[in-house]
């Protein structure tokens, strides 16, 4: 049960479904959700066996709903308020951002991990991160959702 409040994600959107879908193939690892919003992908990373969970955002209503969402689906996420452009970035083994084209673009390479589920974009964009390479794409509605491991 997701509530966003007043933050971006309800689960409905066919790119956090679409992220979801990759999800749901990754062995379990850790997983910081990079712009995480309400915390659907976090809360279902967590669901799902993922630990630990962290999920990040700059705004702040982002925050509060994610920290609610994870408390309401019983899940232990840690939420902080983080700029994840600017700031140091914790180490994980998957990384979700479901963002736009450019911030993944811009994103990608600040992160150390071994894998990088990345949404937010059209069909017709191709991100192409610097230091990564592009495993698997998924389609639906007319958005896309990119694997990514390190090159």
């Amino acid at each position: 049960m997701i509530d966003p409040g007043l933050a971006f994600g309800t689960g409905a959107h066919a790119t956090t479904r679409l992220c979801l879908e990759l999800l749901l193939e990754r062995p379990t690892t850790s997983v910081l959700d990079l712009g995480c919003g309400s915390g659907v992908l976090a809360v279902a990373a967590a669901r799902l066996g993922f630990r630990p969970v962290t999920a990040l955002d700059v705004d702040p209503l982002a925050v509060e709903a994610a920290r609610a969402n994870a408390t309401r689906n019983g899940t232990d996420i840690s939420v902080s308020q983080v700029d994840v452009f600017a700031d140091e970035l914790p180490e994980a083994g998957l990384s979700l951002a479901n963002i736009t084209r450019e911030g993944v673009e811009l994103l990608a390479p600040r992160l150390n991990g071994a894998e990088l589920i990345a949404s937010g974009y059209l069909a017709a964009e191709r991100p192409s991160p610097e230091g990564w390479r592009h495993c698997e794409r998924r389609e639906a509605d007319g958005w896309a959702a990119d694997l990514f491991s390190p090159a």
